[in-house]
Protein backbone atom coordinates (compact mmCIF):
# COMPACT_ATOMS: atom_id res chain seq x y z
CA UNK A 1 0.00 0.00 0.00
CA UNK A 2 1.46 3.65 -0.65
CA UNK A 3 0.75 6.61 1.87
CA UNK A 4 1.55 9.17 0.41
CA UNK A 5 4.13 11.54 1.47
CA UNK A 6 5.57 11.18 5.20
CA UNK A 7 7.71 14.72 6.41
CA UNK A 8 9.34 15.39 9.73
CA UNK A 9 11.18 18.46 10.34
CA UNK A 10 10.58 21.96 12.32
CA UNK A 11 8.31 25.10 12.03
CA UNK A 12 8.82 25.63 8.00
CA UNK A 13 7.71 22.08 7.28
CA UNK A 14 4.70 22.54 9.51
CA UNK A 15 3.45 24.95 7.82
CA UNK A 16 5.16 28.29 9.98
CA UNK A 17 5.38 31.73 7.90
CA UNK A 18 3.73 34.87 6.98
CA UNK A 19 -0.25 34.86 5.44
CA UNK A 20 0.50 36.95 2.02
CA UNK A 21 -2.52 38.60 -0.22
CA UNK A 22 -4.94 35.84 0.87
CA UNK A 23 -3.10 32.84 0.28
CA UNK A 24 -3.25 30.39 2.61
CA UNK A 25 -0.23 29.08 5.04
CA UNK A 26 0.37 25.45 4.65
CA UNK A 27 3.69 23.49 4.70
CA UNK A 28 6.30 22.88 1.34
CA UNK A 29 5.44 19.44 2.21
CA UNK A 30 1.84 19.49 2.08
CA UNK A 31 1.88 21.62 -1.24
CA UNK A 32 3.98 18.97 -2.54
CA UNK A 33 1.54 16.12 -1.78
CA UNK A 34 -1.27 18.13 -3.37
CA UNK A 35 1.09 17.99 -6.75
CA UNK A 36 1.83 14.38 -6.45
CA UNK A 37 -2.53 14.03 -5.55
CA UNK A 38 -1.26 11.63 -2.59
CA UNK A 39 -1.89 11.26 0.76
CA UNK A 40 -0.07 13.89 3.95
CA UNK A 41 1.48 12.65 6.67
CA UNK A 42 3.12 15.21 8.57
CA UNK A 43 5.06 15.03 11.80
CA UNK A 44 6.98 17.98 11.90
CA UNK A 45 7.36 20.42 15.20
CA UNK A 46 7.54 23.82 15.62
CA UNK A 47 11.60 24.37 17.05
CA UNK A 48 12.69 21.14 16.53
CA UNK A 49 16.24 20.22 16.39
CA UNK A 50 17.72 17.14 14.45
CA UNK A 51 17.73 15.35 17.64
CA UNK A 52 13.69 15.92 18.27
CA UNK A 53 13.04 14.83 14.89
CA UNK A 54 15.24 11.45 15.61
CA UNK A 55 14.34 10.92 18.96
CA UNK A 56 10.34 12.07 19.23
CA UNK A 57 8.98 12.83 15.79
CA UNK A 58 9.99 9.28 14.55
CA UNK A 59 8.81 7.22 17.52
CA UNK A 60 5.98 9.69 17.43
CA UNK A 61 5.39 8.09 14.31
CA UNK A 62 5.42 4.79 14.84
CA UNK A 63 3.23 4.51 17.93
CA UNK A 64 0.72 6.38 16.27
CA UNK A 65 0.94 5.43 12.58
CA UNK A 66 -2.47 3.01 11.60
CA UNK A 67 -0.78 1.41 8.79
CA UNK A 68 2.74 0.35 10.31
CA UNK A 69 3.74 -1.68 7.23
CA UNK A 70 2.66 0.76 4.63
CA UNK A 71 5.51 2.71 2.58
CA UNK A 72 5.14 5.72 1.46
CA UNK A 73 6.08 7.05 -1.94
CA UNK A 74 8.05 10.51 -0.59
CA UNK A 75 9.96 10.27 2.75
CA UNK A 76 10.78 14.35 3.87
CA UNK A 77 13.15 16.08 5.77
CA UNK A 78 13.98 19.52 6.09
CA UNK A 79 15.76 19.80 9.39
CA UNK A 80 19.05 21.55 10.93
CA UNK A 81 17.69 25.14 10.65
CA UNK A 82 17.11 25.27 14.37
CA UNK A 83 20.54 23.61 14.70
CA UNK A 84 23.01 26.05 12.89
CA UNK A 85 21.64 28.93 14.02
CA UNK A 86 21.76 27.85 18.09
CA UNK A 87 25.59 28.94 19.79
CA UNK A 88 26.29 25.41 20.54
CA UNK A 89 25.77 23.77 17.39
CA UNK A 90 27.38 20.65 17.08
CA UNK A 91 27.96 19.46 13.51
CA UNK A 92 30.14 16.08 14.79
CA UNK A 93 26.47 15.43 16.38
CA UNK A 94 24.34 16.93 14.50
CA UNK A 95 25.02 13.85 11.20
CA UNK A 96 24.59 11.27 13.28
CA UNK A 97 20.88 12.05 14.44
CA UNK A 98 20.45 13.23 10.59
CA UNK A 99 21.92 10.38 9.44
CA UNK A 100 19.44 8.11 11.45
CA UNK A 101 16.42 9.93 10.26
CA UNK A 102 17.17 9.74 6.66
CA UNK A 103 18.24 5.98 7.33
CA UNK A 104 14.18 5.74 8.37
CA UNK A 105 12.73 7.27 5.75
CA UNK A 106 15.14 5.35 3.30
CA UNK A 107 13.58 2.27 4.72
CA UNK A 108 9.94 3.17 4.55
CA UNK A 109 10.05 5.46 1.48
CA UNK A 110 10.44 4.88 -2.49
CA UNK A 111 12.05 8.12 -2.41
CA UNK A 112 13.62 10.73 0.25
CA UNK A 113 13.86 14.37 -0.57
CA UNK A 114 16.13 15.55 1.68
CA UNK A 115 16.84 19.65 1.91
CA UNK A 116 19.47 22.18 2.38
CA UNK A 117 19.48 24.94 4.13
CA UNK A 118 19.54 28.52 2.95
CA UNK A 119 23.29 30.36 3.28
CA UNK A 120 21.36 33.68 4.20
CA UNK A 121 20.24 32.22 6.69
CA UNK A 122 18.76 34.21 10.28
CA UNK A 123 20.17 37.35 11.68
CA UNK A 124 22.44 37.87 12.70
CA UNK A 125 23.45 35.12 9.53
CA UNK A 126 23.62 31.68 11.44
CA UNK A 127 27.35 30.57 11.69
CA UNK A 128 26.95 27.02 11.33
CA UNK A 129 24.77 26.58 7.45
CA UNK A 130 27.97 25.23 6.14
CA UNK A 131 29.05 22.42 7.66
CA UNK A 132 25.03 21.77 8.21
CA UNK A 133 24.89 21.78 4.91
CA UNK A 134 28.08 19.34 4.32
CA UNK A 135 26.85 16.93 6.43
CA UNK A 136 23.10 17.08 4.68
CA UNK A 137 25.16 16.23 1.29
CA UNK A 138 27.03 13.13 2.79
CA UNK A 139 24.20 11.59 4.16
CA UNK A 140 21.89 12.04 0.99
CA UNK A 141 24.68 10.03 -0.63
CA UNK A 142 25.21 7.35 1.57
CA UNK A 143 21.46 6.88 1.41
CA UNK A 144 20.62 7.33 -2.28
CA UNK A 145 18.55 10.60 -1.57
CA UNK A 146 17.49 13.18 -3.29
CA UNK A 147 17.94 17.23 -2.70
CA UNK A 148 16.22 20.08 -2.82
CA UNK A 149 18.88 22.91 -3.12
CA UNK A 150 17.69 25.52 -0.97
CA UNK A 151 20.82 26.90 -0.45
CA UNK A 152 20.24 30.40 -2.44
CA UNK A 153 16.42 30.69 -1.35
CA UNK A 154 15.73 33.99 0.52
CA UNK A 155 13.99 36.13 -1.78
CA UNK A 156 12.31 39.54 -0.52
CA UNK A 157 8.56 37.91 -1.12
CA UNK A 158 9.26 34.43 -0.28
CA UNK A 159 11.24 35.02 3.21
CA UNK A 160 10.18 36.95 6.34
CA UNK A 161 12.20 39.50 7.71
CA UNK A 162 13.70 37.18 10.22
CA UNK A 163 15.31 35.54 7.21
CA UNK A 164 14.17 32.12 8.66
CA UNK A 165 10.74 31.14 7.97
CA UNK A 166 9.27 31.58 4.40
CA UNK A 167 5.88 33.72 3.75
CA UNK A 168 2.98 31.26 1.96
CA UNK A 169 4.12 32.37 -1.34
CA UNK A 170 7.90 31.08 -0.19
CA UNK A 171 5.96 27.60 1.00
CA UNK A 172 4.49 27.30 -2.76
CA UNK A 173 7.83 28.36 -4.22
CA UNK A 174 9.74 25.50 -1.83
CA UNK A 175 7.19 22.81 -3.12
CA UNK A 176 7.14 23.87 -6.44
CA UNK A 177 11.19 23.16 -6.86
CA UNK A 178 10.49 20.02 -4.55
CA UNK A 179 8.06 19.05 -7.52
CA UNK A 180 10.43 19.53 -10.04
CA UNK A 181 13.30 17.48 -8.39
CA UNK A 182 10.70 14.59 -7.97
CA UNK A 183 9.36 15.02 -11.88
CA UNK A 184 12.84 14.25 -12.80
CA UNK A 185 12.86 11.14 -10.85
CA UNK A 186 10.11 9.91 -12.39
CA UNK A 187 7.47 10.77 -10.34
CA UNK A 188 4.19 12.20 -12.27
CA UNK A 189 3.12 15.21 -11.05
CA UNK A 190 -0.79 15.76 -11.16
CA UNK A 191 -1.05 19.89 -10.52
CA UNK A 192 1.36 22.82 -9.79
CA UNK A 193 0.52 24.57 -6.85
CA UNK A 194 1.34 27.82 -7.92
CA UNK A 195 -1.91 26.95 -10.09
CA UNK A 196 -4.19 26.24 -7.11
CA UNK A 197 -3.45 29.83 -5.41
CA UNK A 198 -5.17 33.25 -6.35
CA UNK A 199 -3.50 36.54 -4.57
CA UNK A 200 -6.04 38.73 -3.35
CA UNK A 201 -6.82 42.48 -2.27
CA UNK A 202 -3.48 43.00 -4.62
CA UNK A 203 -3.54 47.02 -4.88
CA UNK A 204 -0.22 49.54 -5.09
CA UNK A 205 -1.21 51.05 -1.60
CA UNK A 206 -1.54 47.62 -0.16
CA UNK A 207 2.22 46.70 -1.96
CA UNK A 208 3.54 49.93 -0.48
CA UNK A 209 2.37 49.14 3.27
CA UNK A 210 3.65 45.92 2.56
CA UNK A 211 6.80 47.11 2.05
CA UNK A 212 7.14 49.51 4.74
CA UNK A 213 5.87 47.10 7.39
CA UNK A 214 8.96 44.86 6.04
CA UNK A 215 10.92 47.75 6.41
CA UNK A 216 9.98 48.46 9.61
CA UNK A 217 10.43 44.97 10.90
CA UNK A 218 13.81 44.80 9.48
CA UNK A 219 14.62 47.71 11.42
CA UNK A 220 13.31 46.74 14.12
CA UNK A 221 14.96 43.34 14.36
CA UNK A 222 18.53 45.06 13.55
CA UNK A 223 17.57 47.42 16.91
CA UNK A 224 16.89 44.43 18.94
CA UNK A 225 19.73 42.99 17.87
CA UNK A 226 21.97 45.80 18.07
CA UNK A 227 20.36 46.44 22.18
CA UNK A 228 20.96 42.72 22.62
CA UNK A 229 25.04 42.77 21.52
CA UNK A 230 25.39 45.89 23.57
CA UNK A 231 23.95 44.18 26.53
CA UNK A 232 25.75 41.65 26.47
CA UNK A 233 29.12 43.66 26.13
CA UNK A 234 28.07 45.38 29.27
CA UNK A 235 27.96 42.90 30.88
CA UNK A 236 31.49 41.02 29.73
CA UNK A 237 32.90 44.40 30.25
Amino acid sequence: MNAGVLAFGDSITNGGGELQWGVALQSWALWTARGLGLPYTGYAVDGARVEHVASVQVPAFEARTALPEARYAVGCLYAGVNDVRAPDFDAAAFEPAYASVAEFLAARCDRVLLVTLPEDLGRPRAGGVEAGNAAILRVASAVGALVLDLRSFGARNLVMVDHVHPTAFGQVWIAERALDVLAADGLDVRVRPSTLITPGGYTPLRALQGDWTYVYRALRLRALDAAGRARRLARGA
